[in-house]
């Protein structure tokens, strides 16, 4: 360890007095103005030396094939980059004369902050690196629709965002401490807690609530990635789930933006809590001279060229439903995987049946039925008070033919 230590001040040593002599070349200009001059060309060598490093690194013979490489190093590249910058400048800041103390102690702590601020969000890509390499090996499984796999999914996802944000908040917090201000506000902070506290509490209660119901989601999960849900009588899959709020995507591409809290506080339905089949249920109107049997056949002939029906023959049925005084109303039930093969599957009974009653059986589509009786049974069907009025036609014009009397119809009874 002494050794290692003793190597890594010698290359600091060396690196300083390279700096210095490099610094010796500005002393032209201003001495603050060469300073800069000398922390911004340290920053553009580690620059130029990072890029060298991230281009070159995943074109090695050995790594050429690692994927997880060339992933860690195109989403870590920045960080790669800002963290050399930083070490290079704060380094060189020995080798500069121009700044006052004060301005060299502010400069030092202001590297010290981007430096921690880098390491923690870098740290933070890397978490969300490793989740996401898990994440698209769960969803690149055969059954997509597993409900133990859309379960990791929705852990994963919900409690990477609030790991994300407690280690976002430590980092800033621990940046901003290096400053010998921001440590005395946080002490007089930490003096009236009581009422720091209260406040704080009462202007994030939202937000708090939806936090903690973002964890109560992801142990409970009533909602999960991919799940069927009907908000405000629509279809909408959850497509998103963050830390405060679920994103719902409709069939039309439409996006419903829910705060989390909602799921814990509503009713709602989740058509694939359980399991991702559902049952399809429609209905035909048909006329009262229908043989059932027949149409019970048809059906099932019909099915069974469906695409979308899962071959579930427990789960089909061709039943009467209901009846009125002018239609009797069917119902066909079948079943099907997936909400989407469920509203294909009605839409293609639908269809089928539709065609086979046209051709096979019209007499089983509805009609309407009116029948005029007389009022007593003395009396016509056709009372003289609802036959309307004749026509007087003239006997000669261009209405007189061949087939109309050449004299007006005498008047019917009651008329004059």
């Amino acid at each position: 360890m002494q050794g290692k230590g003793t190597a890594q001040r010698m290359i600091e040593h060396s690196y300083v007095n390279s700096m210095s002599r490099v610094g010796h070349l500005l002393d032209w200009l201003p001495a603050p103005l060469g300073s800069i001059m000398l922390l911004l060309l340290a920053a553009g060598i580690a620059l130029l030396f990072s890029r060298v490093i991230t281009d070159a690194l995943p074109r090695l013979p050995g790594l050429r094939r690692i994927q997880f490489i060339h992933a860690i190093i195109a989403r870590l590249r920045t960080t790669i980059r800002n963290f050399l910058m930083i070490i290079a400048a704060s380094a060189a800041l020995q080798a500069t004369t121009g700044f006052t103390p004060a301005t060299m102690t502010f400069l030092e702590q202001a590297f010290l902050c981007l430096f921690i601020l880098n390491l923690g969000f870098g740290i933070i890509k890397t978490f969300r690196l490793l989740t996401d390499q898990y994440l698209n090996r769960i969803t690149a499984k055969e059954h997509a629709d597993d409900i133990t796999a859309r379960s990791h999914q929705t852990q994963i996802r919900v409690l990477r965002r609030l790991i994300e944000i407690s280690f976002g908040v430590l980092t800033v917090a621990s940046s901003l401490m290096v400053f010998h201000s921001v440590q005395k506000f946080g002490v007089s902070l930490f003096a009236s807690a009581g009422a720091a506290s209260l406040i704080v509490g009462l202007s994030a209660r939202p937000a708090l609530s939806n936090l903690i119901a973002g964890i109560q989601i992801a142990v409970t999960q009533p909602i999960r990635m991919e799940d069927m849900l009907i908000p405000n009588g629509d279809w909408a899959w959850v497509e998103e789930i963050n830390a405060t709020y679920v994103v719902l995507r409709t069939w039309d591409r439409r996006r419903y933006i829910v705060p989390i809290s909602y799921f814990l506080e509503n009713p709602f339905q989740n058509w694939t809590h359980s399991s991702p089949s559902l049952i399809c249920s429609l209905f035909l109107w048909l006329d009262y001279q229908t043989p059932v049997e027949r149409l019970r056949e048809i059906y099932f002939e019909e099915l069974a060229k469906c695409p979308d029906w899962d071959q579930d023959k427990t789960s089909i049925g061709c039943q009467i439903a209901d009846t009125n005084a002018q239609v009797i109303s069917i119902r066909l039930i079948a079943g099907a995987a997936d909400a989407n093969g469920m509203w294909n599957l009605g839409c293609d009974i639908r269809e089928r049946m539709l065609r086979r009653l046209r051709t096979e059986m019209p007499e089983c589509l509805p009609r309407g039925r009116t029948a005029i009786v007389s009022g007593t049974p003395d009396q016509s069907p056709w009372p003289d008070n609802l036959v309307a009025p004749p026509v007087n036609r003239p006997q000669d014009g261009p209405y007189h033919g061949p087939d109309m009397p050449a004299s007006p119809p005498a008047a019917m009874p009651g008329r004059s």
